[in-house]
């Protein structure tokens, strides 16, 4: 299994709390829809522009 690596990020309240309700009803956590989110931004631009190459990570 990978390292994982810790994100943080501010929002305000009122987003914060309609964020948890989308999450809820798609059947997900905060995180889990945060991870979900950037899994598919990744995954939509790969489509578009092919692999990220790895020697390019990090």
């Amino acid at each position: 299994m990978a390292d994982k690596t810790h994100l943080s990020i501010r929002m305000d309240e009122k987003l914060h709390d309609k964020f948890r309700y989308v999450a809820g009803a798609e059947g997900r956590s905060m995180s889990g829809q945060i991870l979900y989110l950037i899994q598919k931004c990744v995954r939509d631009f790969e489509k578009e522009h092919g692999p990220i190459p790895e020697d390019e990570l990090k």
